[in-house]
């Protein structure tokens, strides 16, 4: 049967959307850490922290490629 799609076909999509999750949730939480200082009036963290903030872009783009992905098995 062509519209049932097996555990293995999607295995790959998932893991890249729970993997974007995670880094998606790092870079937020790098962020509010990089932002933090702004608003308690401290020293402003060093410039790899605003770096470490663009995970979240990332993380964003990798969990969706992977629903990309799983659309895509699906339809095939």
């Amino acid at each position: 049967m062509r519209d049932k799609t097996t555990r293995s076909d999607t295995g790959s999509g998932e893991r890249l959307v729970r993997i974007g999750a995670i880094v998606f949730f790092a870079g937020a939480v790098a962020t509010l850490v990089t932002v933090a200082p702004l608003f308690l009036g401290v020293k402003p963290f060093p410039l790899y922290m605003f770096a470490l903030s663009m995970l979240m872009a990332v993380g964003f783009v990798m969990a969706a490629a992977g629903l990309l992905r799983v659309a895509w098995r699906q339809r095939r």
